[in-house]
C-alpha cells in the first residue's frame, strides 16, 4: 500500500535516503534474513538479558529475523518477529517534519519521541523523550539505542544496540535482510 507519510516527514532530505530506504519506507514490504544477537559479559549481560525477554529477543546466537513495513491511520508500522515467535508491533507516528518535528514510538508500554539523522544514505534514530506508561523517564536512566538501517549491496543492513555508560553493551542485533515488497 502505497503512503507518502515518511515522504512528507522528511520533505526534500527525502532524497537523501538511499533509494531503497525511499522505497520501503513509501511502498511497505517485508525484510527477511538471520541476525546475530549479542549480550554483554558480566553485569552488562545480565541487564541485557532481562531487557532482552522483555523485549521477546531470543538468546544469544544466529535467528531469523522478519520484518512487516505497513502503513495505517497515519502511522508507520513495524512488526518484528523472532524464529517465527512472538511479533511485536511498534507504531511510529510522525509530528511535524525533519526540521522541527520527530517520530512518536509506541511498543506496548514505553513510548519514544525520535528523530531521524541521515548519513551516507541512511536512517539512523535519536532519542529525544522516553515515557513509560505515561511517566516521562529521564534519559539518562535509560540504556542508550543506537538504532540503523542502511542499504549494503542491495541489502538492508538492520542493528541495534542498547548500552550504559560504564558497563557497555547490553544487548544488539545486527544482520542483512532480503527485501519483499508488498
Amino acid at each position: 500500500m502505497h503512503s507518502e507519510l515518511v515522504k512528507n516527514w522528511f520533505g526534500d532530505k527525502f532524497s537523501e535516503l538511499h533509494p531503497l530506504l525511499q522505497n520501503l519506507h513509501t511502498e511497505g514490504g517485508k525484510l527477511t534474513g538471520k541476525v546475530n544477537i549479542h549480550y554483554g559479559k558480566g553485569v552488562a549481560g545480565i541487564v541485557g538479558k532481562r531487557l532482552a525477554k522483555k523485549m521477546n529477543l531470543p538468546e544469544e546466537g544466529v535467528h531469523q529475523l522478519k520484518v512487516d513495513i505497513s502503513h495505517t491511520n497515519g502511522c508507520l508500522h513495524w512488526g518484528r518477529c523472532f524464529n517465527n515467535q512472538t511479533r511485536v508491533v511498534s507504531l511510529f507516528k510522525p509530528v511535524g517534519n525533519v526540521s522541527k518535528g520527530y517520530w512518536i514510538e509506541t511498543t506496548g508500554p514505553l513510548t519514544m519521541k525520535l528523530t531521524v539523522d541521515i548519513f551516507e544514505g541512511g536512517w539512523y534514530w535519536r532519542c529525544l523523550k522516553i515515557n513509560l506508561l505515561g511517566l516521562p523517564i529521564p534519559l539518562f536512566l535509560m540504556p542508550k539505542t543506537r538504532a540503523f538501517k542502511t542499504v549494503e549491496n542491495g541489502q538492508y543492513r538492520f542493528s541495534v544496540q542498547f548500552l550504559l555508560p560504564v558497563f557497555g553493551s547490553l544487548v544488539s542485533y545486527h544482520g542483512l535482510l532480503q527485501a519483499e515488497y508488498n
